[in-house]
């Protein structure tokens, strides 16, 4: 046996520790005839089932080692080394490696250990064979974000301090971490330790001062996630600049107080005084800084930056005052009213500083103020505000604007031609998101299948041959989404055996989410084998409108074309066509008379759902106290909030004649989360499978908008949906909706917001109930003011003031009235005064229900306290309000979409 035939041999039994040994035994010939034997091995790796992962690890072990000494070309070389396919979860053997390659030109092995470098995949854990690479060959240190990474992993396991002081390359890597697209791990989790080393560094002059000082002020500037934004800003405290250093970096700070993050502009700011206070930081630069804080959202920064400009105005008399007060007059258009009567006092303080052109564009600017300072800008400018805004004190009209009431688009039929049906079917196989566009495939190709399966098979065979399951047997079965079983079933894929016995599974009934999710493709699996007997035309549930819904008489004329060509509709087409069917309106009762008229058995049932009085049982409200649900998999317990939730009492029967994967839509999901994953968010499937029936998918959803209230996204992505679908818009859509309104992230938060907007467009918004819910959820610890008040800020901001305050006139009594009042109740007060001000505290068209006019309960109390707290303010504010509108007559509120508004100014 040859020595390469002997080296093959060892490394198929995964003889790892014998290869450096038969590779140094061979010449070059000998090594280069082995490396084609080694490639064509690790084909043949790459092609071996799962079942076999343990041999196949051995085996690729011992290949990376035999292959890496083989080589002889440096990209070659540390391409091999750097392959995933053949690591496992263990670090490279780098003694082994190091045996083999130590012999090597010094160039040959530098250019090995930049290319190792430059993996970025694998750079941070080939650390330690690229420093000893590096080292043999003297050639310079790689600097790439994962030999970073490496680098300072191995500093922290050696002691930082010490380290740093020994490593010959730390002058190269230092200012590097400052560089790297993240943070190492280990500056975060040992930033103390860190931070002491750097500054010593610094002072014993191992690295410039003036590096590490310009580096943190980069990556500050540059921003990054808050583990290494809070690294940098404490490093930078314990360098303490000096003021020569603070004064040469005068622009970064600016920038910083800017657009930096919270912290770092807080930061930045105190520098900003310290060159303000010693006349280093001109009025002009000031001025220019301001304009940009002055609109940041953090209150304290803002609250800072005036008393920064007040300051620097006392100081630099009227030419501070003519650069300065025109910059800060532009946050008289700020949303938050008590910025705005700062920066009025502010102005007034130090108007008879500037001349006549500066005053008068003060007043100009002044127009921007809310309703209540009005009175106050009027006073302190006179006639020349008046000049420039002859409103001012009148009583303005007052017009709603509200969005478009959303209107039912029609769904195009499905492509009649084979190459835009397959064009279709190609998107959607990549991305399936689009409900509305797997209707419509799935019946194209049903209904081409009908003609000629064949052609159709010929055209998709070559849209599957990439697709992750179609070498996969039939374990795949359940992964599929319904497009891929229509598809999958076509080209051969899908027998009809994988599909009696997917349609025959016992369906789960411990989660109500997890049957929505699995009605859609028991659906697929049934058109599937109704596909490959031939005898469908179509399908029955195809939506006619974009929100899912089918036209009771468009299900009529399906209907009767099934009956005349003699097909038996598929039970699971026909009960879901039913939980679709519009059953409200003229057109569903003369769709249930044409129904009847059929004389079938689908007619009779369609006429029956149509006229059906009651199809659910009504929702019963409790309140859940605090609990510890358990997830059945993982054991993971955690404490919920209290919280409002909704069950079903009684079962009137709807679905007694549907197929068993419907009968756990009778059901009321856990109100604990119990034994259900679906806490983080919902499918977009979901509204499909019940368009006319909003009220009762919302109960099913309310867990899981509940869970937007904690720290988890997307718990009200349907609530917008569900918005625009049919049906009732009553208790459950109202608490769902009044809990996203507090869900914990801004961007779920602005999805009920939409959703709210969208249902008083409509005319369906219930202000009255639900400013109740609002009220209990803030009482009962679900939704927290300062969410809450940012959602009705938002809303209001629309233009939709009088919807609005709507809302909240009927949820303050509840939060202002006995106890002591919420924390961040302040912030709501506020743009509840901001809606009265601006709409006189008339209810908008699109809400309904005896909204209050006039004093809140509780309110007098708490403007009667003392003290300025925003509290106490917003609760005077809001009360003079109230007191201007009661004896006033107001105008009606007339609402306007976007359109009809700007055409009407």
């Amino acid at each position: 046996m040859s020595a390469a035939q002997e080296l093959l041999k060892a490394v198929r039994a995964g003889r790892r520790d014998d290869v450096p040994a038969l590779v140094k035994g061979l010449d070059p010939a000998g090594r280069k005839a082995a490396l084609a034997e080694l490639k064509e091995l690790r084909k043949e790796l790459r092609g071996w089932d799962w079942d076999r992962w343990q041999e196949r690890r051995h085996i690729s072990r011992a290949l990376l080692v035999a292959g890496a000494g083989c080589h002889t070309g440096a990209a070659a070389a540390s391409a091999w080394i750097g392959a995933r396919d053949l690591r496992d979860w263990e670090r490279l053997p780098t003694g082994m490696l190091l045996d083999l390659l130590a012999d090597r030109e010094t160039g040959w092995l530098g250019d090995v250990a930049h290319r190792l470098a430059g993996r970025a995949a694998t750079a941070e854990e080939d650390y330690p064979l690229i420093h000893e690479l590096v080292r043999l060959s003297g050639c310079a240190v790689p600097v790439t974000d994962g030999y970073v990474h490496g680098w300072a992993d191995a500093v922290a396991q050696r002691g930082i301090l010490a380290a740093l002081r020994t490593d010959p390359y730390v002058r190269a890597l230092v200012p590097r971490l400052f560089e790297t697209t993240e943070l190492p791990s280990t500056l975060t989790w040992r930033s103390d330790d860190w931070q002491a080393g750097l500054v010593a560094l610094a002072d014993e002059g191992v690295v410039e001062r003036a590096v590490l000082i310009d580096a943190c002020v980069a990556r500050l500037l540059r921003g990054a996630k808050p583990g290494a934004v809070r690294f940098f800003l404490d490093l930078l405290r314990q360098l303490k600049p000096t003021a020569d250093e603070e004064r040469a970096r005068k622009a970064d700070w600016m920038g910083m107080a800017a657009d930096g993050p919270s912290t770092v502009a807080a930061h930045a700011q105190e520098v900003l005084g310290r060159l303000s206070e010693a006349g280093d930081l001109s009025a002009r630069e000031l001025a220019e800084v301001s304009g940009a804080v002055l609109f940041r959202t953090e209150k304290k920064l803002v609250r800072a930056q005036l008393v920064l400009v007040g300051k620097a105005l006392r100081r630099g008399g009227a030419d501070a005052a003519d650069e300065l007060l025109p910059a800060i007059a532009e946050a008289f258009g700020h949303p938050d009213t008590g910025v705005q009567e700062r920066v009025l006092k502010l102005v007034a303080r130090h108007l008879s500083e500037v001349d006549e052109d500066t005053r008068a564009g003060l007043a100009e600017a002044a127009v921007l103020l809310g309703p209540a300072h009005r009175a106050a800008a009027a006073e302190l400018f006179g006639e020349v505000f008046s000049e420039a805004f002859p409103a001012a004190g009148e009583a303005e009209p007052y017009e709603e604007l509200l969005p478009p009431a959303p209107q039912d688009r029609r769904v195009a039929p499905a492509a009649d031609g084979l190459p835009e049906l397959v064009e279709d079917v190609a998107v959607l196989l990549k991305s399936g998101d689009d409900v509305i566009g797997v209707e419509r495939a799935l019946d194209g190709l049903v209904r081409y299948a009908y003609r000629d399966r064949e052609a159709l098979r010929e055209a998709l065979l070559p849209l599957v041959a990439d697709l992750w399951w179609y070498g996969r047997d039939s374990q795949f079965m359940q992964y599929l989404q319904p497009l891929d079983i229509v598809v999958g079933t076509v080209v051969g894929k899908v027998t009809t055996g994988h599909l009696h016995a997917a349609l025959r599974a016992e369906p789960a009934h411990d989660c109500v989410h997890r049957a929505l999710d699995r009605l859609p493709l028991v659906r697929a699996q049934e058109a599937a084998v109704t596909l490959l007997k031939g005898k469908t035309p179509y399908l029955l549930a195809v939506p006619t409108w974009h929100t899912g819904a089918v036209d009771p008489g468009e299900l009529v004329e399906r209907l009767r074309g099934y009956q005349q060509l003699g097909v038996a509709p598929g039970d699971i087409d026909f009960a879901q066509a039913l939980l679709r069917v519009r059953r409200s309106g003229p057109e569903a009762a003369r769709a249930a008379e044409d129904a009847a008229r059929l004389g079938t058995p689908t007619g009779e049932r369609l006429a029956r759902w149509l006229t059906a009085k009651e199809l659910w049982a009504p929702a019963v409200r409790g309140v859940a106290e605090g609990q510890a649900p358990v997830d059945d998999w993982f054991r993971w317990t955690r404490l919920l909030p209290r919280r409002i939730v909704l069950r079903t009492d009684r079962d009137p029967g709807a679905l007694r004649d549907f197929p068993p994967a419907f009968r756990v839509l009778e059901s009321t999901p856990s109100d604990d989360g119990r034994r259900c994953y679906h806490w983080s968010g919902a499918s977009p499937h979901w509204t499909a499978v019940l368009p006319e029936d909003r009220e009762r998918l919302a109960t099913w959803l309310l867990p899981l908008a509940a869970a937007a209230t904690d720290d988890l996204r997307g718990g009200t992505s349907l609530l917008a949906p569900l918005a625009e679908a049919g049906g009732e818009a009553g208790p459950a859509l109202h608490l769902a909706l009044a809990t996203g309104l507090g869900a914990r992230y801004a961007e779920d938060r602005l999805v009920a917001v939409d959703a709210l907007l969208v249902l008083a467009a409509r005319g369906e918004l219930d202000a009255v109930r639900l400013g109740g819910d609002l009220a209990e959820l803030v009482r009962l610890g679900t939704v927290k003011p300062n969410r809450l008040a940012d959602s009705v800020r938002t809303s209001a901001a629309t233009g939709a003031y009088a919807t609005t305050w709507a809302v909240l006139a009927s949820a303050l009594p509840g939060m202002v009235d006995g106890g002591e009042p919420v924390r961040g109740l302040g912030e709501i007060l506020a743009v509840a005064a901001d809606c009265v001000e601006r709409c006189g505290a008339v209810p908008a068209d699109g809400s309904h229900g005896p909204v209050p006019r006039g004093p809140i309960p509780g309110l007098d109390a708490l403007a009667a306290r003392r003290g300025s707290s925003q509290l106490v303010t917003q609760a005077k504010r809001l009360a003079r309000a109230l007191a201007r509108t009661t004896d006033s007559t107001a105008h009606p509120v007339e609402q306007s979409t976007p359109e009809a508004a700007e055409t009407s100014h």
